[in-house]
């Protein structure tokens, strides 16, 4: 369905173009039509003096005839009478032969004229020859010729414009495609068009870069078909992709990526991750309305962010509103945030574990004799030291005496 889907979309172009080119060639052939139906007129006009000139030259030729004719009755006539007919017929020859003159001089105005008209149909024709635009760019072919192997293919656009060539950008820059996880066979395609279109590339060096532009397993697949196929147009290179990497396994990966990415104000930043959702759903369904996209990327967002968003946005929507609108309720408000939990250091901790935690005390001595348990102040054996003392005291003054 996806390949028929395709073909009805680039048929459903090729129709549109071929009412366009067909609408300015109407116009045209009637402009044309138009120049020669005043040319047609113009012959009829001309056709029809020389039919007025014949009969003229005719009836000068019967009135030549009847003057000889008169010359000849004449002679036969007295004097006088001649003298008079003979001005008569003279007036009369005279006013034939400025007619005629006057005739000539008409008849070399129209010609004058028709070649004026003749000329001036031939400049129109050419300029509107000139002016053609063809319902196809120059370097793209008509897809009716991309069926089957080609041989030989020519590159005249070379040699017309050899500064596109150097202008290209460099391979680096060209996206690369290896049909690997979660690609985007549709994207690829669309970013070659958009090249070929800036930098006017014919379609040989777009098929002679696509060998470089594959990787791993495309790259693979490539090859086989290069060597079972044999040199191809680039449309030919687009449908085989389409028909490749277009399957069923494709779109059901692409479809629980879509329904699983719940958008998280946390984790996700908003640009990255709209487009993203944007270019799974374009891929999935190319012919799907903007708008579509993005009432359906919108429920993705939750109950609270999708209505801060809406009522941001202004009619008519655009995906940069949305982003915008995306990016100012995460940032101003709380929607769609939650709270932070506590501090390890801060945690409620069991009576066990704080007991275990706490500085253990000073143990209690006795400075006087040296034991635990008690202080100098309580210390029992302080007096019983005294009074050694001064037993020993005592003895020792009497013995001296």
């Amino acid at each position: 369905m996806k390949i028929i889907d395709e073909i009805k979309l680039v048929k459903w172009s090729i129709d549109v173009e071929l009412g366009k080119f067909d609408a300015k060639l109407d116009k045209r052939t009637s402009d044309i039509s138009e120049l020669k139906q005043n040319d047609e007129n113009y012959t009829e006009w001309y056709k029809l003096t020389n039919v007025r000139l014949e009969s003229i030259t005719n009836t000068r030729d019967r009135t030549e005839i009847k003057c000889q004719a008169k010359n000849d009755e004449m002679e036969d006539l007295s004097i006088s009478n001649t003298h008079d007919q003979l001005r008569i017929l003279k007036d009369h020859v005279l006013e034939i032969i400025s007619n005629t003159n006057q005739f000539s001089i008409n008849l070399a105005k129209s010609d004058s004229e028709r070649q004026r008209l003749k000329n001036e149909i031939i400049a129109n024709v050419e300029k509107i020859h000139k002016n053609y635009e063809p319902h196809m760019p120059r370097h793209s072919k008509p897809f009716t010729e991309q069926k089957g192997s080609v041989k030989g293919i020519s590159t005249p656009f070379l040699g017309e414009n050899p500064i596109c060539v150097k202008d290209i950008t460099k391979l680096e820059e060209w996206k690369t495609f290896s049909c690997e996880g979660e690609y985007n066979h549709i994207e690829f395609i669309r970013k070659i068009d958009i090249l070929q279109d800036d930098f006017h590339i014919p379609d040989e060096i777009i098929v002679g870069k696509i060998h470089l532009l594959f990787t791993r397993t495309a790259k693979k697949w490539y090859y086989k078909m290069r060597i079972d196929h044999g040199k191809n147009y680039e449309t030919w290179w687009k449908c085989e992709i389409i028909t490749k990497w277009a399957n069923n396994s494709w779109r059901f990966k692409m479809e629980n990526a879509f329904e699983s990415a719940i958008f998280n104000s946390e984790k996700d930043k908003p640009l990255t991750w709209f487009l993203k959702q944007k270019d799974r759903l374009s891929a999935l369904h190319p012919d799907m309305s903007d708008s579509m996209i993005n009432m359906k990327i919108l429920r993705k967002c939750g109950g609270e962010l999708e209505n801060a968003i809406k009522c941001k946005c202004v009619e008519p929507y655009s995906i940069e509103d949305y982003i915008n609108a995306m990016e100012d309720a995460i940032t101003r408000t709380r929607i769609g945030k939650t709270w932070t939990s506590v501090p390890m250091q801060y945690k409620m901790v069991s009576k066990a574990s704080r007991e275990d935690k706490r500085p253990e005390r000073p143990v209690l001595k006795c400075h006087k004799c040296g034991k635990t348990s008690h202080l100098a102040n309580t210390c029992t054996r302080k007096t019983k030291i005294n009074e050694a003392q001064v037993i020993e005291e005592v003895q020792c003054t009497e013995e001296k005496e």
